[in-house]
């Protein structure tokens, strides 16, 4: 079953050199475990309360996929750089 991991930036960046390295050390990853890119950053559109700041969402064949993705040392080494960069909250859903 498909799972999805989606992150909500909650303000501006604070730190762009930040940013700039999580996205180039993520860019770099090389995973075994396949993941889809669905929304990276586009335009929001609030229907019910706030908006976040930005948003991204991806594709991951199962929950269990997404989590080793996550907590893999690579991937938790960019993300200090990402949560250096600004306030975020991210969580992980199952598909249907």
């Amino acid at each position: 079953m498909s799972a999805y991991l989606i992150v909500m930036r909650e303000g501006p960046l604070l730190d762009d050199e930040a940013m700039a390295q999580y996205q180039t050390r993520t860019r770099q990853l090389a995973s075994k475990i396949k993941l889809k890119p669905l929304a990276l950053y586009g335009e929001l559109i609030p229907l019910e309360g706030v908006a976040p700041d930005a948003a991204l969402v991806l594709e991951f064949g199962s929950i269990e996929d997404a989590m080793a993705w996550y907590k893999a040392p690579d991937y938790q080494v960019a993300l200090q750089y990402r949560l250096k960069s600004a306030e975020f909250r991210s969580f992980i859903i199952n598909g249907l």
